[in-house]
This record gives structure tokens, sequence and C-alpha cells, in this order.
């Protein structure tokens, strides 16, 4: 019988592609998701629970069944812009259910988690590439309730020995490239995934926020991690954690940006048309560079992406959305 691992929220986007690798692996993934952002068809790999992560009792009953040996943590909410608007809902949810899923872990005696974190802590950057030393100053709701259980788990990692690891990604982008699962958001706010479907007959200009940032085309740069290197990454800190590695936080990028024009240039590339585009006013809070400095995950994992050329993410991405297309999954 192989180890299972809880994976909140593994029926979205990133969580579904770590229960692959976890398969892969040799782990069998529990899918914990409320299915109110995530999807069923995304669930392939191993059992499915129904359940919300404020529902200490359902928590612990799924727990008590499938005997965890870790949680991978993936279940919270994450547009930026909506945090802005309806900061409860994500205070509630990814701070307060953080701690219901803690409390029902401390409860089951299951003492690793790996957490899905977020570049969106350290805020504006000082310095680019950014290390795990920058100063963590979020802009927004949402990259705030990412550093409040950042700062969680230090504490119950001193108090309740919890080992853990938070994995700060920068922007994910891409699917499976065996184009099993992929991305899928209502609405839909990923740069990638907006341009390939402006492609379409008819479709709707996609906007670009801000041509005028000190960079070298005006356009915002970004460090683009494809899905499944992020699953890979996943997995390995699980291992860590698991041979007794210590607890830390561990940025996960290319170390390479890209400006939103070049993004459109490879997806016109890709796809073979044009990206019809329009250009609006900056959002406040956007930083002109974003790009990880990744070192610390290469030393202490032994990771390296394996899709670290945007074009590929493209590929792999392009190829999902036309699937979406024919199949209608949704």
């Amino acid at each position: 019988m192989t180890d299972t691992v809880l994976v909140t929220g593994g029926a979205g986007y990133i969580g579904s592609h770590v229960c692959k690798a976890l398969s892969k692996a040799g782990f069998t993934p529990i899918t914990y998701d409320n299915l109110s952002r995530g999807h069923i068809w995304a669930v392939k790999w191993g059992p499915f629970e129904e359940g919300d992560i404020c529902d200490a009792r359902r928590l612990s009953e799924v727990m008590a069944k499938h005997r965890p040996i870790a949680v991978m943590h993936f279940a919270a909410y994450c547009y930026v812009g909506e945090s802005v608007t309806e900061p409860a809902l994500y205070y509630l949810t990814n701070v307060g259910g953080t701690l219901s899923l803690l409390e029902a872990m401390r409860r089951a005696e299951i003492r690793r988690f790996v957490f899905s974190s977020t570049c969106a802590t350290y805020g504006i950057p000082k310095a680019v590439p950014i290390s795990e030393n920058h100063p963590q100053d979020p802009t927004s709701p949402y990259g705030a309730s990412k550093l409040m259980v950042e700062r969680v788990l230090r504490d119950f990692g001193t108090a309740y020995n919890l080992a853990w690891t938070a994995l700060r990604y920068f922007n994910a982008a891409g699917a499976d490239p065996e184009c099993e699962i992929g991305e899928a958001h209502a609405p839909e706010t990923h740069l990638i995934p907006l341009a390939i479907h402006a492609t379409g007959a008819g479709q709707e200009p996609i906007t670009v926020f801000g041509n005028d940032y000190a960079t070298a085309d005006g356009t915002a740069i970004r460090d683009y991690i494809h899905v499944t290197d992020l699953a890979g990454a996943h997995v390995a800190a699980l291992k860590h954690l698991l041979s007794g590695g210590g607890s830390l936080a561990l940025n996960l990028g290319t170390g390479r940006g890209h400006s939103v024009l070049e993004v459109i240039a490879a997806v016109e590339r890709v796809c073979g048309r044009k990206v019809p585009l329009s250009y609006g006013p900056k959002r406040p809070g956007d930083s002109p560079v974003m790009v990880a400095d990744a070192t610390k995950a290469r030393s202490v994992l032994g990771w390296r992406p394996d899709f670290p050329e945007l074009e590929a993410v493209v590929q792999t991405a392009w190829r999902w959305h036309s699937r979406l297309l024919t199949d209608r999954i949704e």
C-alpha cells in the first residue's frame, strides 16, 4: 500500500498537476476540494473527498479515513483584484481555513506540510532577481493572507513541531505536456490563456496594462514557471521533509523574465495568428519586474525546471486550450 498525501485544492490548476506528479512518484494523492473553483474532471490520480477547509469536522473525518503522511495545501482564493474588493473572503478562507486545516492536522498528529505560497508576499521588489531574503511587504490582501500563513507556519513549527515548506511561486503557466489536465479558470486572468483565447475569430482584444514601464518595450516583466515544474518542486519538497529536512521557504521560478509583449509574440508564433490587443493604464500595485532567484530551491531540493523556455510553456498551453475548445471540458 502506498503512502497517502492529502492535497487540499487538488481539483484546481496547480493542485491537480501536483496530484499527477505525486502519483508518478509512488504516492497516493487524496484530493480534498469543495469544487467552488476546481473541477471534478481534474481528479484522476487518487480518491476524491468533497469538503471545505473551514469544515473542521469534515477534515478530521477525511484524515482519519486515509491517514495521510503529509498535507499539501493549495485550497485558497488567488485573484489579486478580487482580494482588494473582497478582503473578508480572502482572510476567512486563506488564513482562517488554513488554521482550521492545521488544527485538524494537530489532532491527527500529521506533522509535514507543504504550502502553496506566492511571490506576492514580496510586494514591489527593491532588487531583482528576488531572493528569499528580500523584505516581504505585500500590496494586496491576497499577498498579505499568504504572508500571514507563512508566519503561522513558523509559529506552529516552534510550538508544535510542524515541519513545513512554503513554496513562493512566480507566474504559473502552461499545462500538462500529455494534455490530461490544464488551466480552466472562470474568470481567466492569466496572460497566456487570455492571449490564446484572443486569437480566435471574433474575440475581444486583450488589454495590456501599462506600456510605459522602465523596461525594454515598456511592458511589465514576469518570470513564467511551467506548472509541471512547480509540481515537481512540490514532490521534491515533500521528500525533503520526509527525509528529516528542516522547514524553510523557497522561491520557484526560472530566473528569466519575459515582458507582456514578448509573451504575446510567443503566443502568435505558436498559434500562427495575431493577438488583438489594446493598452490600458497600469494597475495599482503592479511591479515593473518580478523575477525569481531560485538558487536556494536548486541547492536544497536539487530542483531545476524542465521547461525553462517560454515557447515550450506556450506550446503546452496551446495544446490544452485547443482541447478545451474541441472537447467542451467545463
